[in-house]
């Protein structure tokens, strides 16, 4: 017969303890600094949270709701008339609309080589009246003049036409400017949905 294993007193059986309790540590952190890490990763290049800071958009967006905007479907797609965009305000923005903001949400109109033009509350595009199967503020107010698109250029409208300081005012968007493409409305809870 084998005599029973000997038995461990308190002090003993403790260093094993502590050294799990460390360790147990040490893997939450390194958690935690991979999903810091992926989260700042996804900010940066995927999707990002903005925030309608006027009624230029309305009324589609208004003031206080949330959108999020795919930053990859301008990197890797394509950009349409009719998209929401967020972009880098243009410098001459503070001049010409007397405000101080860092990015900017509006809807394109214009692409690059597009003929623009306007007269009473209809947009020519090319000539050709514009389509605005979204939901829109008349009258359109401010004139488009006579615009030619540059080259990787968009020319940018609020949805609320009338009061709204956009590519009429300051000109038209480089698209090294874009971050990317509104997409849904998340908050408020009451009017999610896709855009």
């Amino acid at each position: 017969m084998s005599s029973p294993p000997p038995l461990l007193d308190a002090e003993e059986a403790a260093p094993p303890r502590r050294r799990s309790r460390s360790r147990s540590v040490v893997e939450w952190l390194i958690v935690l600094a991979i999903a810091i890490l992926v989260s700042l990763l996804v900010r940066t290049y995927v999707f990002q949270v903005f925030s309608i800071p006027s009624g230029s958009m309305e009324p589609t967006l208004h003031i206080g709701d949330r959108i999020l905007v795919s930053k990859l479907s301008v990197q890797w797609g394509t950009i349409h008339r009719g998209d929401i965009l967020v972009f880098k305000a243009p410098a001459a923005v503070r001049k010409a609309c007397g405000d101080d903001v860092a990015d900017l949400v509006k809807r394109v109109i214009g692409l690059p080589g597009d003929h623009l033009t306007s007269k009473g509350n209809t947009i020519y595009v090319n000539g050709q009246p514009l389509q605005q199967p979204w939901t829109h503020n008349e009258p359109i107010g401010r004139n488009i003049g006579q615009v030619t698109v540059p080259t990787q250029h968009y020319f940018m409208m609020g949805d609320n036409e009338p009061d709204s300081c956009d590519s009429r005012w300051w000109g038209t968007v480089p698209r090294s400017s874009v971050i990317g493409k509104a997409f849904v409305r998340i908050w408020p809870l009451s009017r999610f949905g896709f855009l």
